[in-house]
């Protein structure tokens, strides 16, 4: 098709050459004529003036000046060319075409230009060219006033105006306005790349991209912002960059009303509209809506993380991400929430920051129906229900469902606490246990409990609270099937049944199941007891032991025996007085094999078989094997007798001198003599009295041995 539309053009260029040669003919014909007397040359030649055209043509009208014009222009409507090149076979519907196309085969090229010296095979080809010195337009568009150096391209132009689009491709249907359009786009059906790059090979459908690609290994960027200096490889990245500078986005999306600055941009949007993800990964099969996001999800198959941090040397898969993370060097928080003022590195993190304010929780989980903030935390979330968990520590092989869980713990294995606190220096693996911490500083408590208005620091300690009300115990041992409020209480409860007891004290040796108990353990070796009775001034190593003494005081006994309906200050004094109905008496001696119902009193007993005695009095040197016993003793040094009568208000200095005290008032007699059934009122009459028995019985004897 180009090559008929450059045949066509050198016809018409004949046809001026040769109206221009029948001028000078016709001006020396008339001077012969004017000699002769040839009357039929010099009205040829007065046509000129006259602008008579006689000859027309009786299929498309056009007229001329001399029958050897019209003959000449009758080959178009005939498909005639008599004049074939002898060297390629090429046909020619005038001598003057053949002639100027042999230049091709010989290289001739007569026409220079006299400016730069480019020569041309034909005269119109130089008129034309000449005008690029001249800067000569002399086509203009009488629509838009554009004004071009050819005809060709004016003719070409106006068609934008028109629509007019006459060069159709016989494959696609797809139509243009000129045949060089045509031509480049069956490149796109055939596949041809004629245009290749010498430096690197890539090869290309069109002169003017290996041009532009050409820049990449020259680094020309001829056309810069005039507002911000900026240079680019091509007019096109200009234009679309000026917009950022213009504010104008002039394709809009007919669906949603969205505008874009560039025809590409709306192209990849409108796929958000119908779905289409045309561009499909052929090792996972993922899709997606644009080339550019396959290309970089094509890394995370091969690893390629071309972008470089220069400060850290840090690699990335994209440039943004490598952007975003300078702002880490530099501190640039340029995304500021204009509700609490807070700043941001990247759009993204502010638009997740806004959901705090708005409550908006738009990813949901199909299975439980709970909401999150950002997809992450969903996709982390559903591993809960998959039980997935693909992040595994190398060192002792523990998965987890997120990597910033395995992050944390590796700090296990590592002992680094980078999290500090600025008020007491105590240093922390996360920054949630940072937070956690330093509200102890502050004595903020911001989660309440609804039921009884009892605050706490953190969520979980709430959650477990609520557990009290509800009577929830979700963790159950496997063993024993005892349940339990929290894990970290069934974790300890285990260790009963497997004996372990990690931590150790690093004076005595002692181990425990619990670090609390450690911790309370190790005030023996201080003599620490920071918990202080208000009343009576008595001090505790633990809070726990001073709540139990403080119902001394208030009387309260809230632990009930639903056998005998005793009341006691603490459960374990219940427990233990449940082993005198049961009978229960788990602890044995492995010397004499006595059974008792506390370790407290095995312990005890213990003592009399090593004869140990530990406790000593200061004052006279007595040891006792029990610090009650030391106490009792005491008594008689200090005079003490804290025991009242409270019906005569005699003192006494043990509780058994009271009870037997009591006797005489109540008249009670208790002990009674198997033998003759007489009663007594404390053991010491009884065994006076079993003497007169005895002494009965041993006169007897000896009655019958005389």
């Amino acid at each position: 098709m180009m090559e008929v539309n450059k045949d066509s053009q050198d016809e018409v260029n004949d046809a001026d050459q040769k109206h221009q040669r029948a001028q000078t003919l016709q001006k020396g014909s008339l001077e012969e004529a004017l000699r002769t007397g040839d009357k039929k040359s010099e009205r040829q030649h007065m046509r000129i003036h006259t602008g008579e055209k006689p000859h027309a043509c009786l299929q498309c009208g056009k007229t001329f000046t001399a029958t050897s014009s019209l003959k000449t222009h009758m080959r178009i409507h005939t498909g005639e060319k008599p004049y074939a090149c002898l060297q390629c076979g090429k046909t020619f519907t005038q001598t003057g075409s053949l002639e100027k196309h042999m230049r091709i085969h010989t290289g001739e090229k007569p026409h220079a230009c006299l400016q730069c010296g480019k020569s041309f095979t034909d005269t119109s080809y130089l008129k034309t060219h000449m005008r690029i010195h001249t800067g000569e337009k002399p086509h203009a568009c009488l629509q838009c006033g554009k004004t071009f150096t050819q005809t060709g391209s004016f003719k070409t132009h106006m068609r934008i105006h028109t629509g007019e689009k006459p060069h159709a491709c016989l494959q696609c249907g797809k139509s243009f306005t000129d045949t060089s359009y045509l031509k480049t786009h069956m490149r796109i059906h055939t596949g041809e790349k004629p245009h290749a790059c010498l430096q690197c090979g890539k090869t290309f459908t069109q002169t003017g991209s290996l041009k532009k690609h050409m820049r990449i290994h020259t680094g020309e960027k001829p056309h810069a912002c005039l507002q911000c200096g900026k240079s680019f490889t091509d007019t096109s990245y200009l234009k679309k960059h000026m917009r950022i500078h213009t504010g104008e986005k002039p394709h809009a999306c007919l669906q949603c009303g969205k505008t874009f600055t560039q025809t590409g941009s709306l192209k990849t949007h409108m796929r958000i509209h119908t779905v289409e993800k045309p561009h499909a990964c052929l090792q996972c099969g993922k899709s997606f809506t644009d080339t550019s996001y396959l290309k970089t999800h094509m890394r995370i198959h091969t690893g390629e993380k071309p972008h470089v941090c220069l400060q850290c040397g840090k690699t990335f898969t994209q440039t943004v991400h490598l952007k975003t993370h300078m702002r880490i060097h530099t501190g640039e928080k340029p995304h500021a929430c204009l509700q609490c003022g807070k700043t941001f590195t990247d759009p993204s993190s502010l638009k997740k920051h806004m959901r705090i304010h708005t409550g908006e929780k738009p990813h949901a989980c199909l299975q439980c129906g709970k909401t999150f903030t950002q997809t992450v935390h969903l996709k982390t979330h559903m591993r809960i229900h998959t039980g997935e968990k693909p992040h595994v520590c190398l060192q002792c092989g523990k998965n987890f469902t997120a990597t910033s869980s395995l992050k944390t713990h590796m700090r296990i294995h590592t002992g680094e606490k980078p999290h500090a606190c600025l008020q007491c220096g105590k240093t922390f693996n996360q920054t949630g246990n940072l937070e956690k911490h330093m509200r102890i500083h502050t004595g903020e408590k911001p989660h309440a409990c609804l039921q009884c208005g009892k605050t706490f620091t953190d969520t979980s300690y709430l959650k477990s609270h609520m557990r009290i009300h509800t009577g929830e115990k979700p963790h159950a041992c496997l063993q024993c099937g005892k349940t339990f409020t929290a894990t970290s209480n069934l974790k300890r409860h285990m260790r009963i049944h497997t004996g372990e007891k990690p931590h150790a004290c690093l004076q005595c040796g002692k181990s425990f199941t619990a670090t609390s108990s450690l911790k309370t353990h190790m005030k023996i070796h201080t003599g620490e007891k920071p918990h202080a009775c208000l009343q009576c001034g008595k001090s505790f190593t633990a809070t726990s032991s001073l709540k139990t003494h403080m119902k001394i005081h208030t009387g309260e006994k809230p632990h009930v025996c639903l056998q005998c309906g005793k009341s006691f200050t603490a459960t374990s004094s219940l427990k233990t007085h449940m082993k005198i109905h049961t009978g229960e008496k788990p602890h044995a001696c492995l010397q004499c094999g006595k059974t008792f119902t506390q370790t407290g009193n095995l312990e005890k007993h213990m003592r009399i078989h090593t004869g140990e005695k530990p406790h000593v009095c200061l004052q006279c040197g007595k040891t006792f094997t029990q610090t009650g016993n030391l106490e009792t003793h005491m008594r008689i040094h200090t005079g003490e007798k804290p025991h009242v009568c409270l019906q005569c208000g005699k003192t006494f200095t043990y509780t058994s001198s009271l009870k037997s005290h009591m006797i005489i008032h109540t008249g009670e007699k208790p002990h009674a003599c198997l033998q003759c059934e007489k009663t007594f009122t404390q053991t010491g009459s009884l065994e006076t009295h079993m003497r007169i028995h005895w002494r009965e019985t041993f006169r007897g004897s000896s009655v019958s041995f005389a």
